[in-house]
């Protein structure tokens, strides 16, 4: 069978290359062998943010004497092709041939087609035939598929497609630069926020829905003739359950239009029968059964294998004091500036950077405003020119957008959890949905969210073994904290400060 042969030839490429030893490498090609062999779905959290677990999925990949199509993003795709894959197949001694592309090559095919996300979203979702039906299909980097369905589902009208709308039609120049203007007045009377958005409230939806009938009714079939975003706009509103949010650039005078469903469970579970699947991830969710993460992503019955990070070789110094006020509390920032400031002295003679995660985008330029008063140039907020002496403060998605290129960090110190914050009004716009169908929309959105965003961001520290100072006192006394512990884990937990830690 494929699963010994995988076994065997992988273990043997191992000991070979001297690889270091991610401990189930062998566990996790054989479950993907199986699910080649038999056309069953699975979802794997390999737990690591190391790129050696994808030896795991590449061996049974070319060993399949199938047709495999693996689905990963250019920046992955680049390793893979690069480095991983030449002497995988040179050690295994096969022909199969790669290809990458964003369609099937023909239906003799029988190699590893390589393609991104966004191309075989958009033939699965759009219905297209780039891809055919039944070839098996790895996706790795299923921690963002989420985000990958939004994203291919969102339309978007940016400012000059206002113009290019007027351009296509002049007739209705200034009725159109008219309903941009109401637009623009309305959008502008939301209150200011830092995430610089808001939702777009009924009476600007009906206006903007005006402004389409009358674009459809003013010229029969002229509406295939619109420009191309707003067609794809007006084809996305259709769609049930959509969120309409903008982004307001108060200093240049103009907005951002956004619509993107409320939910992709609904999309997704019409094209995972297509295809046997095998869905990859480090942190998906955080039980095996993966239940909440199938849930949104409307799985349905699939063989799940979880990994724990390897307790000798990826175990972190957890400093998790207690008696520190509650984020939400007037005490907490000044209390926060103090243990940082005095982990920062602690950490001087660290080798490698530290890194400061802060979610609250006020909160993050203040901190940075007094840090850098006291520690100088060595404080860098959202850049990544950094030494080894450098104070990186940052938020959660510049960290998840950037860790894998910078050196991880010996200390990594957390303020808050990151829970999505009810202040963001897209975050509000998808709780109002959960409240509205009676769902637990913290224990299945918001804390999903911020766990799944807790282990990755701690990942690299797991390399280094270093220590993550995590500042929320909430996780001592919330009914979910022991879910955060469970995430963190493992760690030795420590609750003073001690220089040597950083020795």
């Amino acid at each position: 069978m494929i699963e010994v042969e995988v076994h065997s030839s992988l273990r043997a490429f191992l000991r070979e290359q001297g690889q270091p030893s991610w401990p189930h490498h062998l566990t996790m090609a054989r479950l993907v062998a199986r699910a080649l062999r038999l056309g069953r779905p699975a979802l794997i959290q390999t737990g690591s943010t190391q790129a050696r677990y994808r030896l795991s999925y590449l061996a049974p990949a070319l060993i399949w004497d199938g047709p495999v199509i693996l689905v990963a993003p250019v920046s992955v795709q680049q390793w893979l092709l690069r480095v991983e894959i030449p002497r995988l197949q040179q050690w295994i001694g096969t022909d199969k041939p790669i290809q990458t592309g964003d369609k099937f090559p023909d239906e003799r095919f029988d190699g590893l087609l390589i393609t991104s996300p966004a191309s075989w979203l958009a033939d699965r979702l759009e219905d297209k035939t780039c891809f055919p039906n039944g070839v098996p299909t790895l996706i790795d980097g299923a921690d963002d598929l989420e985000g990958w369905v939004r994203e291919q589902l969102q339309g978007c009208l940016q400012p000059w497609d206002w113009d290019e709308l007027m351009l296509a039609r002049p007739h209705q120049a200034d009725w159109i630069r008219d309903v941009r203007v109401r637009l623009t007045k309305a959008i502008f009377q939301h209150p200011p926020n830092p995430y610089n958005c808001c939702l777009i409230d009924v009476p600007e939806q009906e206006t903007l829905r005006q402004l389409f009938e009358v674009l459809q009714s003013s010229v029969k079939d002229q509406y295939r003739y619109l420009p191309t975003s707003w067609r794809y706009f007006w084809h996305c509103w259709q769609r049930s359950d959509q969120l309409i949010w903008a982004t307001i650039a108060r200093s240049q005078g103009h907005f951002c239009l956004y619509c993107e469903p409320l939910e992709v469970a609904g999309v997704l579970s019409q094209i995972w029968s297509q295809q046997p699947v095998v869905l990859v991830g480090e942190a998906l969710d955080l039980e095996a059964s993966a239940s909440v993460y199938r849930q949104q992503l409307g799985l349905g019955e699939v063989t799940c294998l979880k990994f724990s990070p390897d307790r000798q070789s990826e175990l972190i110094q957890l400093y998790l004091p207690d008696g520190l006020p509650m984020p939400n509390t007037p005490r907490f920032q000044d209390a926060l500036i103090q243990q940082v400031r005095t982990l920062l002295i602690l950490s001087a003679s660290m080798k490698g950077p530290v890194v400061f995660l802060v979610g609250d985008i006020p909160l993050k330029a203040q901190v940075g405003a007094v840090l850098a008063a006291e520690f100088g140039s060595r404080v860098q907020v959202e850049k990544t020119d950094l030494n080894e002496s450098s104070i990186l403060v940052c938020g959660w998605e510049f960290w998840r957008s950037h860790q894998t290129f910078l050196p991880p960090p010996q200390l990594l110190i957390i303020a808050t959890l990151p829970i999505p914050s009810l202040e963001n009004p897209v975050v509000a716009g998808q709780v109002a949905y959960y409240k509205k169908q009676r769902l637990d929309w913290f224990r299945l959105y918001l804390l999903p969210a911020a766990l799944r965003e807790l282990q990755r961001a701690i990942a690299p520290v797991r390399e280094s073994q270093g220590v993550v100072a995590l500042l929320d006192n909430r996780v001592n006394h919330r009914s979910y904290g022991r879910q955060v512990l469970s995430a963190l884990s493992p760690f030795a937990r420590i609750n003073y400060l001690d220089a040597s830690w950083f020795d």
